[in-house]
Formats: structure tokens, C-alpha cells, sequence
């Protein structure tokens, strides 16, 4: 299989939000400059020439954008260099509201960054505080305002909602002041308590005032119908955008398609293996200098399990997985061997068929996992 898309991980922040449980550490004396220098030679040993031109290239973390200007440069000097661009390219960044300076900025425009990606979360100073974010909402203006006078207009920002004590009136003047910002590309999902974060630790201790399921589900329908009022297209259970500006990385994802995963706890899935590299910063470099792939684990995905994720995967997408496509890419009728699980969740009105497609209803979306998990170990044994 082909493979066009690359995730790049930063593992670098200030500071560690209470609830993220990425692969991160405090910035404050670790190896910034030696870390981009393995990322680089890393990005070397896995890419073979020749190779296809990149089609999707996506800068997460940790926090891309808390490195300086001149790591900053470093690192994408080095990506230009190894990773050759297709010239529809959709390159982001992710970005931290108030990390991003206009130098910064400058630095990625240079080398080719066309989309930002904002960790918003929420327009409410009060909740901001509480997840243990050091942005303020007046950065998040401040922020855009700057990225766009530089000429970025691809920029898609990030909610998050059933937070600690949020309300229903809290979440919809977050996704208004959102929508006011008249951007292209919004994603919101809702809180999930990870182990190994502060959050956890407080919900195990009863200190974590959470809204509950039913709050929760009210504000996932709030969202939706502001976002399509908006006239923003759901195309995935938590990504909306206008026409044109839904986020091809993520799609990568959905549409189960192999990607690279460059950098200390990156994932990557190439030649049928889905891999983990090592997490630790150190022992990363540390691999890269052995002239080894800094690989933690690696599983050669079966034939059962690739059919499994295209719907798990694909049913995430408003437009479900494509009958059709199914069988060209495997060979085999998706109502063959998901027939049972396609029908008892259409019987409860969580999926349904389409033309060439099946997708989620409306109520599908609210109880997508019950619907995915009805997809994983139905199969009977097919030889890979």
C-alpha cells in the first residue's frame, strides 16, 4: 500500500494539562535541539526512496509550537528535506494559544505549513483554569487574529465539553463565541477520564464534579445543531467543517489507510504493521543513535482485523463505509460476515443502509461505541 501521510510528534510542553494523558513532558531542561536532530535522522531511516509524494503531513504534541523560533526552523528544515510535498499538501501544526508568535509564524508559512490547528478547549477563563490550561480566551483572539494577517486561513480549533461543573448554557457560549470566529474547520469531543492524569487521580478520590451522560448527550446534540445551522457539514462524529476544509489527516485515520508515526510515542501503520515507537525521550534518541527504529511494539495486522477497523474506523464518518469499497479492498461481502451485527443495530435504529453505504443515524451518533464494539471479534476464521 501506498503510504502519503506522516504524524510527527513533539513531545514538549510548558505546561501538562490535567486531563491529557499523551506521550509529553515539561520542556524545562530536556533535550529539545538533540530531540529534533534523532526526529530527523528517525524520519531517514523509515522513509525509503523512492518515495510518493506526501499528501498529508501533521505536527502534534505535546506542543509543536513551544519550541522556539529556531528549533522550529530546524525542525521543519528537516522535514522539507526528507519528506517530499505533493502539491495538494495539507500540512498542519498544531498549535497552543499564546505559544504562537508572529516570528513563529513567519517560520512555518516559509516552509510550506498551510493549517493551524488551535488546543482551544474552552472560551471560559473560569473552566480554562480548572483543566489546567495557560491559555485565557484572550489569547485564542489574539492568536487568530495574528495567523491570519500573516495569511494562514485554513485554521480549525479544538473543543472540549462535559468538563468539571460545566453547564449547558457554559458549552453553548464557548461554541458561539467558536462560530463567531467564522473559521473552517471545528472539532469537539467530549471529555474522557485517562488514567495517569490528574483528572483520574481526582475521580478516583470523588473531587471530580462531572455533568453525567445526559448533560453530556444534550450538549453533543447543542453542538450539531449549532454546527449545521452554521452550515457546517458533519463529515465525522466530532469534526465539522465548511466544504472543502475537512481535515485529510484525520480522513487518513477513518478510512483506514497507512500513515508514518515519527517521534517518541508516535504510532504508525506501513506495510500492514500498525507500530508504537518508544515513549521515553531519552531511550528514543538513544535507539536512533544505535541506528535502530525506535520501535516499542509492532503488530502485523490480519485480514480479519483490517476488515474489523474499516468499520469501526469508517462508521466514524457521516458517510459510513462503502459497501463497494469493502469488497474491493478485501475481496469478500461486508454482509457476509458482518451481516448480524449490521442487522441488530438497525434494528435499534443505531445504523442503516444507504445506497452503497452503511452509516450512522442520527441516534447512532450519540451511542457510537456500542456500535463499534459490535464490530470487533464477529468474524469467523478467514484465511489472512
Amino acid at each position: 500500500m501506498i503510504t502519503t501521510a506522516a504524524y510527527i510528534h513533539i513531545p514538549f510542553c510548558h505546561h501538562i494539562c490535567h486531563y491529557c494523558d499523551f506521550n509529553k513532558v515539561f520542556m524545562k531542561n530536556q533535550p529539545v535541539d538533540l530531540y529534533i536532530e534523532r526526529l530527523i535522522q528517525e524520519m531517514k531511516q523509515r522513509v525509503l526512496k523512492p518515495q510518493h509524494p506526501f499528501t498529508s503531513i501533521f505536527v502534534g504534541g505535546g506542543t509543536p509550537t513551544a519550541l522556539n523560533k529556531e528549533q522550529l526552523e530546524r525542525l521543519c528544515s528537516g522535514i522539507a528535506e526528507t519528506l517530499p510535498f505533493s502539491d495538494n499538501i495539507e500540512y498542519t501544526f498544531e498549535a497552543n494559544p499564546g505559544d504562537l508568535t508572529r516570528d513563529k509564524i513567519d517560520v512555518l508559512l516559509k516552509f510550506g505549513v498551510n493549517r493551524l490547528s488551535f488546543g482551544v478547549q474552552s472560551f471560559s477563563d473560569e473552566l480554562l483554569q480548572k483543566i489546567g490550561r495557560n491559555h485565557r480566551s484572550q489569547d485564542v483572539y489574539r492568536s487568530i487574529e495574528e495567523a491570519q494577517e500573516a495569511g494562514f486561513s485554513n485554521i480549525s480549533i479544538d473543543l472540549i465539553y462535559s468538563l468539571p461543573t460545566q453547564t449547558i448554557e457554559d458549552f453553548e457560549e464557548t461554541i458561539d463565541k467558536a462560530l463567531a470566529l467564522n473559521l473552517p474547520h471545528y472539532s469537539a469531543y467530549s471529555l474522557i477520564v485517562e488514567p495517569k492524569t490528574v483528572f483520574y487521580n481526582l475521580l478516583r478520590k470523588g473531587k471530580l464534579p462531572l455533568p453525567g451522560e445526559e448533560t453530556e448527550a444534550e450538549m453533543y446534540k447543542l453542538l450539531m445543531d449549532k454546527m449545521e445551522r452554521k452550515g457546517l457539514k458533519q463529515y465525522e462524529i466530532s469534526n465539522f467543517a465548511t466544504p472543502g476544509h475537512e481535515s485529510k489527516h484525520n480522513i487518513v485515520y477513518w478510512d483506514n489507510v497507512e500513515y508514518f508515526g515519527f517521534g517518541a510515542g508516535a504510532h504508525g501503520y506501513v506495510d500492514g504493521v500498525r507500530y508504537s515507537n518508544i515513549g521515553p525521550v531519552n531511550k528514543y534518541m538513544e535507539s536512533i543513535v544505535n541506528g535502530d527504529e525506535p520501535t516499542m511494539t509492532a503488530h502485523a495486522v490480519s485480514k480479519n482485523e483490517k476488515m474489523e477497523e474499516e468499520m469501526f474506523l469508517g462508521l466514524r464518518k457521516t458517510e459510513g463505509v462503502s459497501i463497494t469499497r469493502f469488497y474491493e479492498r478485501y475481496n469478500v461481502q461486508m454482509d457476509d460476515i458482518f451481516r448480524h451485527s449490521i442487522h441488530q443495530m438497525i434494528q435499534k435504529n443505531l445504523l442503516e443502509k444507504t445506497g452503497d453505504r452503511i452509516r450512522l443515524t442520527q441516534q447512532g451518533r450519540f451511542l457510537g461505541n456500542e456500535v463499534f464494539q459490535s464490530f470487533i471479534g464477529v468474524i469467523e476464521l478467514i484465511d489472512s
